[in-house]
């Protein structure tokens, strides 16, 4: 679930390595709706086992969001999509680098999927 505190924000430098790399710009530009690796692989022309390396770079820098589809053959597939609309990094009146990331609002149903994450962590 997020935190307004900002508890749950990653790692500063996970968050500048990502954006750093240019494979994880094409990723996130070519994000317009949620996919599926290898459709991520295809539309970037990047191969998949650089692909799957890449989105575990941007998801490790919570800039993109990894969901499950259900599938009635029960071969469920990860989708991604794009989890911020802006990154700052500022510098604060103590001289420290402060990463900040605004996050587009959660749908209701994304909601209820991160209480029960929340309510399995739990058990």
């Amino acid at each position: 679930m997020r935190d307004p505190s900002g508890a749950d924000e990653p790692e500063f430098q996970a968050v500048v390595d990502a954006l750093d790399d240019e494979d994880c710009h094409d990723i996130i530009e070519s994000l317009t709706e949620a996919m599926t690796a290898s459709e991520i692989s295809e539309a970037c022309d990047i191969p998949l086992s650089t692909t799957y390396r890449k989105l575990d770079l941007l998801t490790e820098a919570s800039l993109l969001a990894e969901e499950t589809q259900l599938r009635t053959d029960g071969r469920h597939t990860s989708m991604y999509r794009v989890d911020f609309e802006n990154v700052a990094i500022m510098l604060t009146d103590e001289h420290t680098l402060d990463l900040r990331i605004e996050r587009p609002p959660e749908k209701p149903e994304e909601r209820l999927a991160s209480m029960w994450k929340e309510v399995r962590k739990e058990t």
